[in-house]
């Protein structure tokens, strides 16, 4: 369809004021306009990657706890103990240099009546979760939760 000079419709279509009467007609500074929409655009951008990166510090915590979780799992494993171990109980890990061994110990560093051997250095407080992994417990709570 093409608008004729005189047609009104005309008026709404033009991006400039065709009368005497008309609005006033202000050129957008277009540089200032993309001075605005950049520092808008960098500030959203800034923010999000703030919140990924957050995300990012939280899931290397949890791997760095897993990873822990495992490497004690390994040690207990490879250990020397002769008691049945139970789920959810508190147990000391620890390398006896007589044995040249991982022992786990029903007794920690601070429980025995006549001190702890000299032979026996303590590694970690550790206890058995029901997904047959080990992990470190420091002052009663289970520290990857």
């Amino acid at each position: 369809m093409k608008l004729k000079p005189s047609d009104p419709d005309r008026h709404y279509s033009l991006t400039y004021p065709m009368e005497i009467g008309a609005p006033k007609f202000e050129l957008v500074p277009v540089e200032k306009q993309k001075d605005i929409m950049i520092n808008v655009a960098r500030l959203h951008a800034q923010q999000e990657y703030e919140r990924i990166m957050e995300m990012v510090a939280v899931l290397q915590r949890q791997a760095e706890q897993l990873k822990r979780r495992l490497d004690i799992t390994d040690m207990v494993h490879k250990c020397e103990y002769k008691f049945q171990v139970v789920h959810n109980q508190i147990y000391h890990l620890a390398f006896d240099f007589k044995l040249q061994n991982h022992v786990l110990l029903h007794l920690g560093p601070n429980e025995w009546t006549t001190g702890a051997p000299d032979h026996i250095e303590y590694i970690a407080r550790v206890k058995w979760l029901g997904d047959y992994t080990w992990t470190e417990v420091i002052d009663e709570e289970v520290i990857d939760k």
